[in-house]
């Protein structure tokens, strides 16, 4: 199955008959178990539940811009019946794929749409979700469009005061492109954690972003899937940034690419 140069695939696990690891060019997309949606095989798709679940409980409305397989959206879904979410995702074939072979459950509230993630930030009214998810991916790297200032001031203004920001990126950590991210952050954001696997190199890094004194104190004092949370505020912020330029329509800069051994998987299927 090819779109456009790049080859989508569903391996199946032999260790879990309902999951499914969804490939784009070899890369791990999303691992997606259908008789299961409350099961998380990656860390980071961990990490960003553990956000979601120090949430007051009840329904959410989100946005998911980067669609994969919808885990993340699944296990919402699951867990707070009732919730309202878009999942948008710009490879027309994987959304395809997705749509025909990862069905998700049509009382499930989430709409899998096939669209562009920045024109869909601009397009959406203020005040109108909860939750916004980054977790967008091209060849391994976070699209430039999706980590600019302008980008981040419209999920701020799509989102309700008390609503988070989750991202997903790969960064290393004190490098300039992560310093760069968290200046453009914090302009629309006084409040950030930075939770990270990269073990002295480039690797996984969520970060949950929220309005002042709107971060739940789950997700600062958590017990840290990918390591130990960084909350960033005020003084650590600015000193956290230094004098880091934002990353911005005029100044774009996208994440570097992870290793190989990472982020690329080979013949034989295995998750970890």
């Amino acid at each position: 199955m090819r779109a456009t140069g790049d080859e989508v695939e569903l391996l199946a696990d032999d260790d879990r008959p309902g999951g499914w690891l969804l490939l784009l060019d070899r890369v791990r997309q999303s691992y997606v178990d259908l008789d299961d949606p409350t099961y998380l095989e990656f860390p980071y798709v961990q990490a960003l539940a553990a956000a979601v679940a120090a949430l007051p409980v009840g329904p959410l409305d989100v946005v998911h811009i980067g669609g994969g397989g919808a885990t993340l959206a699944r296990w919402i879904a699951a867990t707070r019946p009732g919730s309202s979410q878009l999942v948008v995702e710009s490879h027309a074939e994987l959304h395809r794929i997705v749509r025909a072979r990862l069905p998700v459950e049509p009382l499930s509230g989430i709409d899998l749409r096939h669209g562009d993630g920045r024109s869909v930030l601009a397009e959406l009214p203020d005040d109108a979700v909860d939750v916004v998810v980054i977790d967008a991916f091209s060849g391994g790297r976070v699209p430039g469009d999706l980590t600019t200032v302008e980008a981040l001031d419209d999920a701020r203004r799509i989102l309700r005061p008390s609503g988070l920001l989750l991202m997903n990126v790969t960064a290393a950590a004190e490098s300039r492109y992560l310093r760069r991210l968290v200046a453009a952050l914090a302009g629309p954001f006084a409040e950030l954690v930075l939770q990270g696997d990269q073990h002295g190199g480039v690797g996984n890094l969520v970060i949950v972003a929220a309005g002042p004194d709107q971060l739940p104190v789950g997700v600062i004092v958590g017990d840290g899937v990918l390591g130990p949370p960084l909350p960033l505020t005020g003084e650590s912020l600015r000193s956290f940034v230094g004098a880091a330029i934002s990353l911005s329509v005029e100044s774009p800069m996208r994440s570097p690419e992870p290793p190989d051994e990472s982020w690329r998987v080979g013949t034989d299927f295995d998750p970890n």
